[in-house]
């Protein structure tokens, strides 16, 4: 046992870079377990939406929703999602999929829906980027509003 304090005393260095590795190793797990929520890729968001009827809730700004967005998507920026609760409360006991353009904002919807009491709740890997890197179908709002200027 001396010598392993001895060792750490003297290799410092090689002892924090042990620990970083190991958190970094096992991190993850415990991470998930504490956030409450898990990481979903697109395609088994279709899966869950197909097949356990998730809903989508989309938490980007206005202008990157009527960019493109989800089928059946329920619109709401994270700024406003507490506020709008409401709109959402009904599906808590069903998979709830919170997305944005690449997964970061989502995550903090995510804890917000969860600190709300949302049980089943899901963070979109990679946004919407990784929805249309996958080929899986958006709505665009904008060509929605070309067509109606054209009539």
């Amino acid at each position: 046992m001396d010598r392993l304090f001895e060792f750490s005393v003297n290799h410092w260095d090689l002892v924090v870079a042990l620990v970083i590795i190991l958190m970094m190793i096992f991190g993850g797990g415990v991470m998930r377990k504490i956030r409450g929520y898990h990481e979903v890729v697109a395609t088994d968001a279709v899966t869950l939406m197909n097949r356990e009827d998730a809903i989508y809730v989309d938490v980007r700004e206005d202008k990157e929703y009527a960019e493109g967005h989800i089928l059946g998507s329920i619109h709401i920026p994270l700024a406003q999602l507490v506020e709008r609760i409401a709109e959402v409360e009904q599906h808590k006991q069903q998979p709830v999929i919170v997305g944005c353009r690449s997964g970061n904002r989502s995550a903090m919807g995510c804890a917000r829906l969860r600190s709300q009491g949302f049980e089943q709740v899901y963070n979109l890997k990679g946004g919407i980027l990784a929805w249309q890197s996958a080929n899986l179908p958006i709505e665009n709002d904008t060509k929605k509003s070309k067509k109606k200027r054209k009539n």
